[in-house]
């Protein structure tokens, strides 16, 4: 799932491309990506993109006023064309095409834009046309974002204060701290060395302390070390950095342990027992049900 170092690239890449081209037309591939009804999606035709932001992890292109949102969801990305102008239409329910937006035509011929794709089965990617990005559920009850200047270690502190969640479960919570999903609160926890399972609300002053460099400096490098990378590559960039997540059964980069895996929630997380865990392996709780 694309998280907030990805969803920022993307941003930035939109930024240098996509910013000042007109919108010759968006094109509804999967109906139900689209969440809303009015203004309908064809009032984007005709609208220059004026600017593009980044809410937790959904991408926002404003034409003029109006605001082009989408949520990539687990198996969702994005894919710049740099000339649609030949693109064959596509029938609904063939292949990963979500949405294809298309931009007018330059002196040379060529019309820019760009496609959201999905693989998989389930569905999620979201598409919102609204005239205030608030009007979106998901980004009216986000949490701080961890890269704004408003948050800082008291912020963090008062968020796991009194807090009986673990922390990775606080720490993928979009109405908590938005942007980190299961990958980066993986790398997070691991540079901080601090258990999954630790109850926020245990934390000392301290460990809190480490907690909240650990979240700004692995989200920093990750924008840092995706910067200027076209879209393609991004994918590619994310796994080649991280040094826990998605690495079941390889040596810690830090101490040389075997990193494990146990199941969490939906989804499974990776861990260094050395780093983390006193060198306790972790009892995958989920697993033990199914056992009993």
């Amino acid at each position: 799932m694309p998280e907030l170092p990805e969803v920022e690239s993307l941003a930035e890449f939109l930024r240098e491309r996509a910013v000042g081209q007109v919108v010759a037309g968006v094109d509804v591939v999967a109906f139900q990506a689209l969440k809303t009804v009015l203004p309908a999606v064809t009032s984007l035709g005709g609208l220059t993109v004026t600017g593009v932001a980044r809410h937790g992890k959904f991408l926002d292109l404003d034409c003029d006023g109006l605001h082009f949102v989408t949520h990539l969801a687990r198996g969702g990305w994005l894919r710049w064309r740099e000339d649609l102008s030949g693109a064959k239409p596509v029938r609904p329910g063939k292949g990963p095409l979500a949405v294809r937006v298309r931009f007018a035509p330059a002196d040379d011929g060529r019309a820019p834009g760009f496609e959201l794709t999905e693989a998989g089965t389930q569905k999620r990617l979201a598409v919102y046309v609204v005239a205030d990005p608030a009007e979106v559920p998901g980004i009216a009850g986000l949490g701080p974002d961890p890269l704004s200047p408003g948050f800082t270690p008291e912020v963090l502190k008062g968020i796991v204060g009194g807090s009986r969640t673990q922390i990775k479960g606080l720490l993928r919570d979009q109405k908590v701290i938005a942007g980190i999903g299961n990958a980066y609160s993986d790398e997070v926890l691991h540079a901080a060395k601090m258990s999954p399972f630790k109850i926020a609300g245990s934390l000392s002053d301290t460990a809190v302390a480490d907690l909240y460099e650990a979240i700004v400096t692995t989200l920093r490098e990750a924008v840092e070390r995706s910067r200027g990378l076209a879209a393609k590559d991004l994918k590619t960039e994310k796994k080649s950095g991280l040094r826990v997540h998605g690495r079941t059964g390889q040596s810690c980069d830090v101490c040389g342990d075997t990193i494990r895996e146990v199941s969490f929630a939906d989804s499974s997380l990776q861990y260094c027992p050395t780093c983390q865990t006193g060198g306790k392996p972790l009892a995958d709780r989920r697993l033990s049900r199914l056992l009993k």
